[in-house]
């Protein structure tokens, strides 16, 4: 395992990488309605990144071939941007990377389409708290299991499924880099947490169970048994004091 510690200057490039992408959330959560095709708001983003000089990090990622993942209700991630229009009372993760002078900023919402069910505002809800917990838990001389004790207790406790099949990671010049940022574990485990250490802290949590499965497109993930599932992911800095998100504007 090859974790590497950041730069000054190449933090303030991870910086300018995640702004962008917490930009181009922000744009898409005012283009989630009722009858957009997950491909338009893919089309925006594509042409948002290169107005800013900066690619799609997914776009032909191993093979993947959108600009964006676009995962509605019981997908889970990796969602390929297509032809279905979105429907009031859906929801749907849209997860976003970008290149930006070299380095990589990477996050992902989940976005309710109309109005929802209870069950979804609260699944939502309680992921995104959960990414809170996480990054909370992601302290200097801390370890990369505290971050994944913390999400999986607040899941959990709300009666809710972590995802262990896909997990955070390492961010930096590459999208995934050492070490993997599972949503689970047990705290005092795993590697040290650094200062300079640049990570994408996301979890994945379903309304039912933990189990999910690959379809024949090689990428879209869904709950095995076909209930909701939400995504939020940030990517952070860990500092001496509290963890830096750089991909949120709020």
């Amino acid at each position: 395992m090859s974790i590497t510690i950041k730069t000054a200057p190449e933090l303030v490039k991870m910086r300018a990488a995640g702004n962008l992408v917490g930009r181009l959330l922000v744009e898409l959560s005012r283009r989630v309605k009722p009858g957009v095709t997950t491909r338009e708001l893919d089309d925006f983003s594509r042409g948002f990144f290169e107005a800013a000089g900066a690619v799609p990090a997914f776009l032909g990622y191993n093979g993947y071939p959108a600009s964006i993942c676009a995962s509605v209700n019981e997908q889970v991630v990796h969602g390929i941007p297509g032809a279905r229009k979105l429907a009031a009372g859906d929801i749907v993760g849209i997860d976003v990377g970008a290149v930006l002078d070299g380095y990589v900023g990477d996050a992902a919402r989940t976005f309710a389409v109309g109005e929802v069910s209870e069950e979804a505002r609260r699944l939502m809800r309680v992921t995104r708290e959960s990414l809170d917990a996480g990054i909370a838990a992601a302290l200097n001389n801390g370890h990369v299991q505290d971050i994944g004790a913390a999400v999986q207790a607040h899941a959990e406790a709300a009666g809710f499924s972590v995802v262990r099949d896909f997990v955070g990671h390492g961010i930096g010049r590459k999208m995934h880099e050492d070490p993997q940022v599972p949503n689970y574990g047990r705290r005092g485990l795993g590697p040290r947490l650094k200062a300079g250490m640049t990570l994408a802290i996301e979890p994945m949590v379903n309304a039912g169970g933990l189990e999910v499965e690959v379809l024949s497109d090689g990428w879209t993930v869904l709950t095995r048994d076909r209930r909701l599932s939400a995504h939020f992911e940030d990517t952070v800095i860990i500092t001496e004091g509290e963890p830096e998100i750089i991909t949120r504007l709020d």
